[in-house]
C-alpha cells in the first residue's frame, strides 16, 4: 500500500509542483510569458491522452512490469527537465514525464483494485488513495514552493528521483508478479488512435481556452474535434469484439456515478486551488512557500474524511447517502469563499471554507474511486482505473478552463463600467473569484443532484467471498 500511495502521490504531485516554480524557470531559461503554459500543458496532454491506453497496457502485459516500467520512465524523465538548459528540451521532459504517468497511475490504481480484496482492507486502502487523489495538488503548491524558495526551480522535478527510487525498490520486492488478461489477446489499435487523439483535442482545447477564449477556433474547434472523435470512439467500443474501454465499465449505475463525482470534485477543487492560489499572492500578498502552507489543512482533511466515509460512513449508509453529503459541503465551501474580501485574515476568512472543501471531496474522493473499480473484471482491472484517472484530468481541465473563462469575464465586465484604478482593479479581481465560486457550488449542487439519483440505495456486499468471486 504504501509503495502504491508513493507512486500515485508522485504523478499527482507533479500535476502542480511546477506551477509556483514557473516565474524561476522563466527567468533563467527566457522563454515569453505565453511559451510558460506549455511546462503544464505539455505534462496534461500525454498524460491524459493517453491514459485509457496505458490502462490496457496494464491489463494486457502485467501490472507489476507496467508499474515499474512507468516508474523509471518517470525518474529519467525527471532527470532530462531538471538538466534541460532549454525550453524546448524542458518541455519535451514534461510530455514524458506525461507518457510514463500513463502507465504508471492506472497501473497503480489496478494493483490496488486486485490485491485489495477484502472489504475491510479494501476500504482503508481506498481511503488512503483517495486522500492521495484528491490531496496530492494541494501538495504540489505547497512542496514546489519550498523548492523554489529555498533551493532551485530544477529540484521541482529532481524531488522525483527521492520518489522514483523508493517506488521502484518497494514495488520490485514488494508486489507480487500479476496476472496478464485472459479474455483478449490483442489491443484495439483503432480505438486506442480514436481515443488518444479525442482525449488530445479535449485536454488541449480546454488549455487552450485560458490564453485564447472559447471564440478562437483553435478552441472551439479541438473541442468539437475531440468531442467526435470520442463519438466514434464510444461506437467502435459497442460494436467491436475487442473493446479497448469496454462499454459494461461505464454503464453499470454506480461506476457511471462515481465517474460524475470525480468530475465534478476534481473540476471544482483544481479550479478553486488556482483563484484561491492568485487571491493570497496576488491580493493578500502571501509568499510563494506562504501560500502554499495555506492549503496544508486540504489535505489534513482529507484523511481524516476519506477514513471517516469509507471506515464508517459508507457500510452504514451507503453512496446515495455519503456522497452527495461531501457534495453539499463541497458546494458550502464554494459559497463560504466568494465572502473574502481584500483584508480577510487567514483563521477568520480563509481557513474555515478549506477545512469544509477538504471534508467534503475526501467524502467524495475515497467512496467514488472504489466504486468507479468495484467488481471489475480483473482483466479489465487496467482500464477501468485508467478511466478514473483520465475523468480527473478531464475534470481538472474542463474546471479550470470553464471557471476561469466565466471569472476573466465578470473582471472584465466590472472594470468596463467603473474607473480602472488600482483599488477598482483589486475589487474586479476579487468579483471574478467570487463569481467563479458560485458557479463552482452550483456544478457541486449539479452533482448533488446527479450521484443521489444514480446511486443505488443501500451498502454494497459485505461478504469478502463475494468480493473475491467477482473479481477473479
Amino acid at each position: 500500500m504504501a509503495v502504491i500511495a508513493l507512486a500515485q502521490l508522485m504523478v499527482m504531485l507533479d500535476a502542480t509542483i511546477v506551477n509556483i516554480a514557473l516565474p524561476s524557470a522563466q527567468a533563467d531559461l527566457g522563454f515569453s510569458g505565453n511559451d510558460r503554459q506549455w511546462m503544464v500543458t505539455a505534462y496534461a496532454l500525454t498524460f491524459g491522452s493517453l491514459l485509457l491506453i496505458g490502462g490496457r497496457i496494464a491489463d494486457l502485459f502485467g501490472r507489476k512490469q507496467t508499474f515499474l516500467a512507468g516508474v523509471i520512465g518517470f525518474a529519467a524523465a525527471s532527470v532530462l527537465g531538471g538538466a534541460a538548459g532549454t525550453f524546448e528540451l524542458l518541455v519535451l521532459a514534461r510530455a514524458l514525464q506525461g507518457v510514463s504517468g500513463a502507465l504508471l497511475a492506472p497501473a497503480a490504481l489496478a494493483l490496488l483494485t486486485t490485491l485489495f480484496t477484502d472489504v475491510k482492507e479494501r476500504g482503508r486502502a481506498f481511503a488512503i488513495f483517495g486522500a492521495i487523489a484528491g490531496a496530492g495538488g494541494a501538495l504540489g503548491n505547497l512542496l514546489g514552493g519550498v523548492l523554489t524558495e529555498y533551493l532551485d526551480w530544477r529540484w521541482t522535478l529532481y524531488v522525483n528521483l527521492a520518489f522514483a527510487a523508493v517506488a521502484f525498490l518497494g514495488g520490485l520486492l514488494l508486489i507480487e508478479r500479476q496476472p496478464r488478461a485472459t479474455r483478449r489477446a490483442g489491443l484495439d489499435v483503432p480505438g486506442a488512435v480514436l481515443v488518444t487523439l479525442g482525449l488530445f483535442g479535449l485536454v488541449y482545447g480546454f488549455s487552450n481556452t485560458e490564453s485564447h477564449g472559447w471564440s478562437s477556433p483553435a478552441s472551439w474547434g479541438l473541442l468539437l474535434g475531440g468531442a467526435t472523435l470520442l463519438a466514434l470512439f464510444t461506437y467502435r467500443q459497442a460494436t467491436t469484439d475487442q473493446p479497448l474501454l469496454p462499454l459494461r465499465i461505464l454503464l453499470d449505475r454506480d461506476r457511471g456515478a462515481s465517474q460524475i463525482a470525480i468530475l465534478v470534485a476534481t473540476g471544482g477543487m483544481y479550479a478553486v486551488a488556482l483563484f484561491l492560489a492568485y487571491y493570497m499572492q496576488q491580493t493578500l500578498q502571501y509568499t510563494p512557500v506562504e501560500a502554499g502552507l495555506a492549503f496544508l489543512p486540504v489535505p489534513v482533511a482529507l484523511v481524516v474524511s476519506s477514513g471517516l466515509a469509507v471506515g464508517i460512513l459508507m457500510p452504514r449508509l451507503g453512496p446515495k447517502t455519503v456522497i452527495p453529503v461531501g457534495m453539499a459541503l463541497l458546494g458550502a465551501g464554494m459559497i463560504w469563499f466568494t465572502r473574502l474580501e481584500l483584508d480577510s485574515t487567514y483563521a477568520g476568512g480563509i481557513l474555515p471554507p478549506l477545512i469544509v472543501l477538504g471534508l467534503g471531496i475526501g467524502m467524495i474522493y475515497a467512496p467514488a474511486i472504489d466504486l468507479a473499480t468495484y467488481r471489475v473484471h480483473q482483466d479489465d482491472s487496467g482500464v477501468a482505473s485508467a478511466a478514473v484517472n483520465t475523468t480527473q484530468q478531464i475534470g481538472g481541465s474542463l474546471g479550470i478552463a470553464v471557471l476561469n473563462t466565466l471569472a476573466a469575464s465578470a473582471a472584465g465586465a466590472y472594470v468596463s463600467s467603473r474607473q480602472p484604478t488600482p483599488a477598482v482593479i483589486a475589487e474586479a479581481a476579487l468579483h471574478s473569484y467570487s463569481t467563479a465560486y458560485w458557479w463552482a457550488a452550483g456544478l457541486a449542487a449539479v452533482g448533488l443532484v446527479v450521484t443521489f439519483l444514480l446511486y443505488r440505495p443501500g451498502v454494497r456486499d459485505k461478504d469478502p467471498d463475494a468480493v473475491k468471486a467477482a473479481t477473479q
